[in-house]
């Protein structure tokens, strides 16, 4: 990965909405029935194991719906609600066979509200994702088997042909819109001979299509010839100073803020994504001749010879604008020379500090809250977790996103609702890695042997404004490590007896450390230091807010 940049999947998941309102807790829906009558919206939120539904039928009668082993009624997790002659009623079931579905003993989903008016039927529930009890039916990221049923009065009876079953991947849904006037264009290398090293990162500057107006891009398509090979792909837009295409190894001398406002991604393991129905990723327009920049990191492990490569991107677009613009701002630890990640630690934890109360100070136009809908997550090899924490007035109010880690899989993290970031808000990424079977020290840099922790997190509105990221003050660590300059802690980093002890003596150190928060767009970058920046400072309140920071245990909310 670049200094800017990530290898990673950015496969945003869309949000499509039929024919209803947005509501950032309801980003996905589906029509159940081929008729369009039956209409299931839902979001969900890993992190705190709860799904949210609601089911819109064309009926004022009872409606059901369930989760089915098979597609049928045996077996089923089943909720029927509607208007009895006592008023609402909204009942937790589960079926044994072609009869009416048994109640459970413990009623585990949750009624938000329920309404019947201009011949419809709304009901709006909440339930965990995890099964809570043998009735219940547990909600993985593989498809599943949706049953429903309604009848065209309130008393509960006979469905008749009322009924159906989708299949549908709750947690990974990923439909695909049907624009009348899209179009596509690609941005792919052109019989790029790879080079026969272990890592490799190839850019390639280049114009896109002439748009005499604003467009939105809404579907990202990866075109990968070599999967052996192809590790990541990333497209940067470019500054105004960039005026003409070109084509050479990345990170080979061209400037620090050129082309690095990331548009979009793919990591292995990933697929195509699209973007919620409220945004779009703009292109045209008032941006004129824009170039952009594909960077392909190649994983040559074996170090082949003589392989030609045509990889790259394709992106459909449409002028049927969105509300919003939107943009991927990457957040973590700077990939910056001088950090390091010792030997013979099992669970080694690194941290990079985002402070959002900074951001106006470098973006010109108006600054809104961050409308947060996919995150996601990235370390090299000896990457095991990430975890983003959001906090606000000094306490943890959620996390953004958390993983197990597999550098062979690195898909984009579908948060399942729209979350909201608000300025002042502080996101802690915060890394944990195993070097147990490393004898070395394992430095920040580009290689897969080398090491990251960033997270890109892709929201709307978009602004001016590529990284919000953060690095341990360099001269203060050297001071902390007992060196006098740094060509003399370098010699002790590398000489350094790493134990157990010596492990958690430097994690501590790296703790204490002041940070420096680094900001930065396509145009200029920032970088602020306080008191208040202290990653120490905050450390102390995360910790305190969670009671089991030093613990390898999960961090419970």
């Amino acid at each position: 990965m670049g200094a800017s940049s990530l290898l990673v999947s950015l496969a945003l998941f869309l949000s499509q909405v039929l024919g209803a309102d947005v509501d950032p807790a309801l980003p996905f829906s589906d029509y159940l029935d081929p008729g369009n009558n039956v209409m299931l919206r839902w979001g969900f939120d890993l992190v705190r194991d709860s799904i949210l539904f609601e089911l819109r039928v064309k009926t004022t009668g009872w409606v059901g719906f369930g989760f089915s082993p098979s597609g049928g009624m045996a077996g089923a997790d089943i909720v029927i609600g509607g208007f009895g002659p006592n008023g609402i009623h909204f009942t937790d079931r589960h079926a044994v066979g072609n009869s009416l579905p048994l109640l459970d003993e413990r009623q585990d989903y949750k009624l938000v509200y329920l309404t019947e008016a201009d011949g419809q039927t709304v009901m709006k529930f909440q339930r965990s994702i995890s099964a809570c009890d043998e009735d219940d039916y547990a909600i993985t990221d593989i498809p599943v088997k949706l049953i429903y049923a309604y009848g065209k009065t309130d008393n509960i009876s006979y469905h008749g042909s009322q009924r159906g079953t989708k299949e549908v991947n709750l947690l990974k849904y990923m439909p695909k819109a049907k624009l009348q006037d899209s179009k596509y264009f690609d941005l792919t290398m052109t019989n790029f001979t790879v080079p026969a090293q272990n890592t490799y990162y190839h850019c390639k500057v280049m114009r896109i299509p002439a748009l005499d107006r604003k467009h939105h891009i809404y579907r990202v398509e990866p075109l990968i010839e070599n999967l052996d090979l192809v590790h990541h792909l990333l497209l940067y837009h470019c500054p105004p100073n960039v005026t003409s295409p070109k084509e050479q190894a990345c990170y080979s001398g061209e400037g620090p803020t050129e082309c690095f406002q990331i548009v979009a991604a793919w990591g292995v393991g990933g697929g195509a994504f699209e973007l919620p129905e409220a945004a779009g990723i703009p292109v045209g327009g008032d941006e004129g001749d824009t170039l952009y920049r594909l960077e392909v990191h190649y994983n040559n492990q074996n170090e082949m010879s003589g392989r030609v490569d045509n990889s790259g991107l394709r992106f459909y677009y449409t002028a049927q604008l969105r509300q919003y613009d939107a943009g991927v701002l990457m957040t973590g630890l700077a990939v910056a020379p001088g950090y390091a990640i010792p030997p013979n630690a099992t669970d080694f934890l690194s941290y990079g500090l985002c402070d959002t109360s900074f951001i106006p100070q470098l973006v010109s136009q108006s600054v809104q809250d961050l409308q947060v809908f996919s995150v996601i997550l990235h370390t090299h090899l000896a990457g095991r977790k990430v975890r983003v924490g959001q906090f606000r007035a000094g306490e943890q109010i959620d996390f953004l996103a958390m993983n197990d880690h597999n550098f062979e899989f690195q898909q984009a993290t579908n948060l399942g609702r729209t979350k909201t970031v608000q300025l002042g808000d502080k996101l802690l990424v915060e890394c944990t890695y195993n070097t147990d079977s490393r004898t070395e020290l394992t430095w920040a840099g580009l290689s897969t042997t080398n090491e990251m922790c960033l997270a890109f997190l892709f929201y709307y509105p978009a602004m001016s404004l590529s990284d919000c990221v953060s690095v341990p003050d360099p001269q203060a660590l050297i001071r902390e490590m007992g060196a006098a300059n740094e060509s003399e802690w370098h010699k002790l980093m590398l000489s350094k007896r790493w134990d157990g002890q010596s492990v958690r003596e430097y994690q501590q150190t790296l703790k204490r450390v002041q940070q420096y928060i680094v900001l930065a767009n396509n145009v200029v970058s920032s970088v602020y230091r306080g008191a208040h920046l202290s990653l120490k400072i905050f450390l102390l309140t995360y910790r305190a807010t969670l009671g089991r920071f030093q613990s390898s245990e999960p961090l419970r909310l």
